[in-house]
C-alpha cells in the first residue's frame, strides 16, 4: 500500500513539473525575444509587412543612433513623450488623463509612451484593443527592464512611419529633405516628428499651416529638453 502510494505520489509530481515547464515556455519566450532584440535590429514588424504587400515595397535603411542627426530623438521625445527618460515605460498620469478625455475609458486615446509604441510596433499588431493594450504595457515593462533608454529611441526612430511605406528616419529624410538623416536640422527633425501620428495625412516637405506650428512648438520643446538635461538618456549616443 506504501510502495503504491508512492508511486502515486511520484506520478503526481512529474505531471506537475511537466506543467511547470509547459508554462515556463510560453513566459520564458517574450523574455528572450526582447532581449535579443537589444543587440539585433528588428528586421521588419506585422505592419512593414502588410505595407510591403499592398504597397509592391517600401522604404527602409536603419541608421544607429550615433549616425543621426542629435535633434532627432530630441525632436521624437518632445513630441511624443517628454518624460521619456523619466519613466519606466508606462507613464501613468498620461494614461489617466487619456483615460478620463477619453469618454470614461470606452475609447483608447493617447498615453502611449515611446516605449510603448516600440512594443506595440516591434512586437504587437497596430489595430486597438484592450488585449493589445495589456500586451503592450507588458512589453514595454520588458523592453525597459531588458534595453538602455537609448537603444529604444533608436528603435523607434528606425521602426516609425513618416510617409506611405517610408519606414524609419533615415529613408523620410532622404525622401522629404534629399540628404541623410545625419545632416537634418533642428526644424527639419522638428517636421518629421510633427507628423509622426498621421504620416500619410501630413508631409514633412510640404507642410500646411497646422504641421508647421506643430513642427515649430517641437522645435521650441526640443531646446528646452536640452538645456534643461531632460533628454540626457539619450543625447551621449546621439551625439550631442
Amino acid at each position: 500500500m506504501t510502495r503504491r502510494n508512492g508511486r502515486r505520489r511520484g506520478g503526481i509530481a512529474r505531471v506537475l513539473r511537466r506543467a511547470r515547464r509547459a508554462l515556463l515556455i510560453p513566459l520564458l519566450f517574450p523574455v528572450v525575444w526582447v532581449a535579443a532584440y537589444r543587440v539585433v535590429d528588428p528586421p521588419t514588424n506585422y505592419y512593414m509587412i502588410g505595407e510591403r504587400m499592398r504597397l509592391s515595397g517600401i522604404e527602409r535603411e536603419w541608421r544607429d543612433l550615433g549616425d543621426m542627426s542629435p535633434h532627432l530623438p530630441l525632436a521624437a521625445i518632445a513630441a511624443e513623450d517628454s518624460r521619456f527618460c523619466a519613466h519606466w515605460g508606462i507613464d501613468v498620469a498620461a494614461v489617466r488623463r487619456a483615460i478620463r478625455e477619453g469618454d470614461g475609458g470606452r475609447r483608447l486615446r493617447g498615453g502611449s509612451t515611446i516605449t510603448q509604441q516600440v512594443a506595440k510596433n516591434v512586437f504587437l499588431w497596430p489595430e486597438r484593443s484592450w488585449v493589445r493594450k495589456g500586451l503592450e504595457a507588458g512589453f514595454a515593462v520588458l523592453i525597459e527592464a531588458l534595453w538602455p533608454k537609448r537603444r529604444i529611441v533608436e528603435v523607434y526612430l528606425n521602426i516609425a512611419e513618416f510617409d506611405e511605406g517610408v519606414f524609419g528616419v533615415e529613408a523620410a529624410a532622404r525622401r522629404h529633405f534629399g540628404k541623410p538623416s545625419a545632416d537634418l536640422r533642428r526644424i527639419e527633425a522638428a517636421r518629421l516628428a510633427a507628423v509622426l501620428p498621421d504620416p500619410k495625412g501630413r508631409s514633412a516637405s510640404r507642410p500646411g499651416g497646422w504641421t508647421r506650428r506643430r513642427a515649430a512648438a517641437i522645435a521650441d520643446g526640443a531646446a528646452t529638453l536640452e538645456r534643461g538635461g531632460g533628454a540626457d538618456c539619450v543625447q551621449s549616443a546621439a551625439g550631442a
